[in-house]
């Protein structure tokens, strides 16, 4: 197996988010790797509206997402792991590829949601480019289908 000495994990609170923080906490467990957790809100105006009624959702939405972060590095410490976090506002491509180069990552561990691409294009998402941005190795972790999960 690979050694993977720093390893981002990206978190963003949904059910693949979650696995992919599970696996990725087991594997820099394994490997000893210091660890940085990332959390990305997204501010694209489609999600969050510019008026003044809007800003309140945003801001409870990024409070719950610092409280979220600061228990995920405290329990990546807990394990023993040598772990630090950082917030970001902002496209989640752009904040990994800058936070990945900044933390001198040897992986990124990211969870997946699988959707048609009729709803990868209505959104204007392509997370294809992250592999076209960064220079190190990239663990895509996805939950299980429905069927795979009720047999497990």
């Amino acid at each position: 197996m690979a050694s993977f000495r720093r390893i981002l994990l990206c978190y963003d609170a949904t059910r693949e988010g979650r696995r992919a923080l599970r696996e990725g906490t087991e594997l820099a467990l394994a490997c000893r790797a210091q660890t940085h957790l990332l959390a990305v809100l997204d501010e694209g105006p489609l999600q969050w509206g510019t008026d003044v009624v809007s800003a309140v959702p945003f801001e409870a939405a990024e409070s719950a997402a610092r409280e979220i972060l600061h228990d995920g590095v405290e329990r990546l410490q807990q394990l023993g792991l040598a772990a630090t976090g950082e917030f970001a506002v902002g496209r989640a491509i752009d904040e990994i590829a800058r936070v990945a180069a900044l933390f001198g990552a040897d992986l990124i561990v990211l969870g997946h949601h699988r959707r048609g691409p009729l709803a990868r294009w209505w959104e204007g998402r392509d997370d294809r480019q992250l592999l076209d941005r960064v220079s190190c190795s990239v663990l895509v972790v996805t939950a299980p289908e429905p069927a795979e999960a009720a047999a497990a």
